[in-house]
């Protein structure tokens, strides 16, 4: 089933014309945010986050490579720390040495440690690349939503035929405050309407409206069917979205 406005041949494009990312080419915006910050950190302290940066990865995910990780940047900040004294006192012996072997363990913690945690943070986060797929769940959250919305709506124009046409149940050309989860009253709505039923073309919704002209209206899906000439596998479409009130 294609919604109005989107060619039949590009089913997956939205009605603003852009193709949503498949699951794995991104996570959602608040975890996206929370990896880049996470793998920022090692730069931003300059790489003496970068240990525990992996070390809370490898906590989570357990993971052999960030184990690996996480046991060597540890040792370069051991390394680091140790040489740190003889690096503070320009007259103990190695010091040159010490100050290369310092800045060495911060280049390769903080710049090296952030590209390594930029490299893996799609691993570490979205490790499955289903993260992206939340649109997914939400979008089928609203069409069960607005499958119940339509059989209350249903059930309220079979018991209060006048009240269920007061709030304009079935007539979305009319202003209106009822939520009736997209139901199409096929007995009163203009042809314009008609054509945004599921496989309704403008030439059947035409069609429908001088039927119904002729016949007074229908009582369901299968009486439309049939005086209309309408195609067999329309009928379900009709019976889940339309609505016949007399």
């Amino acid at each position: 089933m294609n919604r109005p406005g989107i060619p039949a041949d590009r089913p997956y494009e939205s009605a603003s014309g852009s193709v949503p990312r498949v699951p794995s080419d991104g996570m959602s915006p608040g975890r996206a945010a929370l990896s880049v910050a996470w793998a920022g950190l090692p730069m931003l302290t300059l790489g003496l986050a970068t240990p525990f940066c992996f070390a809370a990865a490898t906590l989570w995910r357990r993971r052999a490579h960030l184990l690996l990780a996480t046991i060597a940047y540890t040792a370069l900040l051991a390394l680091q720390l140790a040489v740190r004294s003889d690096m503070n006192d320009p007259a103990a012996p190695g010091h040159d040495s010490a100050s290369t072997v310092f800045g060495a363990c911060v280049f390769i913690q903080a710049v090296g440690g952030c590209f390594h945690a930029f490299l893996v943070r799609r691993r570490v986060f979205d490790p499955h690349g289903v993260d992206g797929t939340a649109g997914n769940e939400a979008a089928i959250e609203t069409v069960r939503r607005r499958r119940i919305l339509r059989h209350r709506a249903r059930e309220l124009a079979r018991t209060d035929v006048a009240l269920a046409r007061e709030l304009r149940i079935g007539r979305p050309d009319l202003p209106r405050h009822y939520d009736d989860g997209g139901l199409v009253d096929i007995n009163r709505a203009p042809a314009g309407v008609l054509a945004t039923l599921p496989g309704v073309t403008p030439a059947l919704a035409a069609r429908i409206e001088r039927i119904r002209a002729e016949a007074g209206g229908f009582v369901s899906a299968e009486e439309l069917s049939a005086l209309a000439g309408l195609p067999p596998d329309l009928t379900s479409e009709l019976a889940e979205y339309g609505l016949f009130l007399r």
